[in-house]
C-alpha cells in the first residue's frame, strides 16, 4: 500500500486519509501537531481509550457529543462526577456507551488530579515521554518504546484504558511522535511545529 494518497486539493497525504473526507482536516491541522495544553491532552487520552476496539472515524464523528457530555473534558469538573453521571452518561445515545470506558475516564480524571499535584501539569509529566531521535518507532508501528513506558507508568499511577496501542495513537495524534508518511504534504508542517514547541516543564 502506498504511504500516500493525492488529497482533494492535489496535495499528497498519508493514506488513511482516504477512509472517510472528515479526516481531512482532522489530519490537516491537528495529528501529529504538538499540543500542551492539559484539557486537549487529557481528552485526547479519554477518547483514545474510548476507540478501543472500535474505529476512529466512529470517535471523531461523535467528538462534539462527547465534550457536551464529559464538559468539555475539564478534568476537575469530570473528577466530581457520581454515580448519577455514570447514568446519565449510559443513556446519552450521542457517545459510545460503554460503562467500563465511561467509569476510565472519571477515573483518570481523580489521576490526573493526583499527577498534576505532583508533576506540575499533565503536559509536563506527557512530555517527558517524547522519545529521541534513536528511539522513534518505524512508520505505521501500532506501538513504540516510549509508548509501553508511558502506558506502564500510567497503570502504575491507577489509570485505566492507556494501553500501549492506545497510548501509541495518543503520542502520535498530540505530536511527540511525526508519523505523518514521507512525502506527505503536511509532514514539514508537522516538523516545524515540533521545533518551534516549547516542551512544558
Amino acid at each position: 500500500m502506498a504511504s500516500t494518497i493525492s488529497g482533494p486539493d492535489g496535495r499528497p497525504r498519508c493514506h488513511w486519509c482516504g477512509a472517510t473526507p472528515e479526516y481531512i482536516a482532522y489530519h490537516d491541522h491537528e495529528w501529529g501537531f504538538p499540543v500542551s495544553d492539559d484539557r486537549r491532552l487529557f481528552e485526547k487520552l479519554c477518547l483514545e481509550g474510548f476507540q478501543s476496539g472500535l474505529s476512529w472515524r466512529t470517535i471523531l464523528a461523535k467528538r462534539a457529543n462527547f465534550r457536551a457530555a464529559f464538559d468539555n473534558f475539564e478534568i476537575d469538573r469530570i473528577a466530581t462526577y457520581t454515580e448519577a453521571d455514570v447514568a446519565r452518561l449510559l443513556a446519552d445515545a450521542g457517545i459510545v456507551r460503554h460503562r467500563g470506558k465511561i467509569e476510565a475516564v472519571i477515573n483518570n480524571a481523580r489521576r490526573a488530579q493526583e499527577l498534576v499535584a505532583r508533576e506540575g501539569s499533565l503536559a509536563a509529566y506527557v512530555w517527558r515521554h517524547e522519545p529521541d531521535a534513536a528511539s522513534l518507532p518505524p512508520y505505521g508501528a501500532a506501538t513504540s518504546a516510549a509508548s509501553i513506558a508511558l502506558s506502564k507508568d500510567l497503570k502504575k499511577r491507577g489509570w485505566a484504558f492507556v494501553g500501549p496501542t492506545t497510548v501509541h495513537a495518543f503520542l502520535q495524534a498530540m505530536g511527540l511522535i511525526n508519523d505523518h508518511a514521507e512525502g506527505c504534504a503536511f509532514r514539514e508542517a508537522a516538523a516545524r511545529a515540533r521545533d518551534a514547541f516549547r516542551r512544558p516543564g
